[in-house]
């Protein structure tokens, strides 16, 4: 019988340092979507802040505590970052687990943000913490600032490669001109 290995999205993929800018895969976790039944987002947001200590965050926002992150992926959709999720969370919404469909990365280091607007046809001057969906290049990306000059970067399992090649390009040129 065939021996099969779990690997993560971007097995294979080197960490970058360029210039002053890192590039490397965050540390595998449990990805869990949450998507509130009608009516059900403040007992969720009651139902996690028990269960994990954080609440359901607002539009465009996360929240974090307890080694536990909620990150806003999209209208009425939040995505648990961490643990598994109490059952209890069942009872208000909908959870899906995400864990292998999700390339994680941080770009870190003076000029991420300059990177990043490379790729990205958005505003990038938001707040640390702050979490927005958003196109990279060509591909549909969720970014969170977790720093003043650090940033997670996410996107489809099968996009990966292209991503990681498009940031590695992108930090080229922003180190050429420094």
């Amino acid at each position: 019988m065939a021996e099969l290995l779990v690997k993560t999205a971007c097995d294979g993929l080197e960490s970058l340092k360029i210039g002053l800018l890192t590039l490397t895969e965050s540390k595998p976790q449990t990805l869990t979507t949450l998507a509130p039944y009608q009516g059900e987002q403040q007992a969720l947001d009651k139902a996690l802040t028990k269960a994990h200590g954080v609440g359901f965050p607002g539009v465009n926002g996360s929240t974090f505590g307890k080694g536990a992150r909620v990150l806003w992926f999209g209208r009425d959709l939040a995505l648990l970052m961490g643990p598994q999720p109490d059952p209890s969370l069942a009872r208000h919404a909908a959870l899906t687990d995400q864990s292998a469909g999700w390339a994680v990365m941080e770009l870190a280091g003076p000029g991420a943000e300059d990177v990043l607007a490379r790729l990205c046809p958005v505003d990038l001057r938001f707040a640390v913490g702050a979490s927005v969906r958003t196109e990279a290049k060509h591909m549909m990306a969720s970014l969170c600032r977790l720093d003043i000059d650090r940033f997670q970067i996410m996107v489809f399992r099968s996009m990966a490669q292209t991503l990681h090649h498009d940031l590695k390009t992108a930090m080229e040129a922003w180190a050429a001109r420094r």
